[in-house]
């Protein structure tokens, strides 16, 4: 999701939940994503997951930004939107981790813990390095 102010486009990132994340910031936040099921429309999974981030529904003209590969070689299949809303209103839904790792203890976090609305310079110093490619394609595209 992405705003115009009076004088530039802020784009809305969210920080991942849990304990590994809880103090890292730059390069850390991320767009809303997850994974979509075989035979399911990137579109519709890309919908739905950015509600199950945020709790905010994705509406008007999405246009797409295309797909990038992240390190670890998940592909990333994005889409833009113009909206708003009050960082303070995100509800995340939650998911099981074990934490610590090959402890067997298994923990509930939530995928997201906090979202910010960031300037084009800001995000890219807070999103993750992989995903700056949609940054840029967003600001192509705006």
């Amino acid at each position: 999701m992405y705003r115009r102010t009076t004088h530039q486009l802020e784009v809305f990132l969210v920080h991942p939940g849990g304990p590994f994340w809880v103090n890292k910031d730059q390069g850390a936040w991320t767009i809303p994503k997850g994974e979509f099921a075989e035979g399911e429309d990137p579109l519709d999974a890309a919908r739905r997951e950015f509600h199950e981030e945020t709790g905010f529904t994705a509406q008007g003209n999405l246009f797409e930004l295309g797909t990038i590969r992240q390190a670890g070689g998940k592909i990333v299949y994005a889409w833009a939107f113009e909206g708003d809303c009050d960082p303070a209103a995100m509800i995340s839904n939650l998911c099981t981790i074990e934490w610590p790792p090959r402890s067997g203890r298994r923990i509930e976090i939530p995928e997201a813990d906090r979202g910010a609305w960031f300037t084009f310079p800001e995000a890219h110093e807070r999103i993750h390095k992989n995903q700056t490619e949609l940054l840029n394609r967003l600001l192509e595209g705006t």
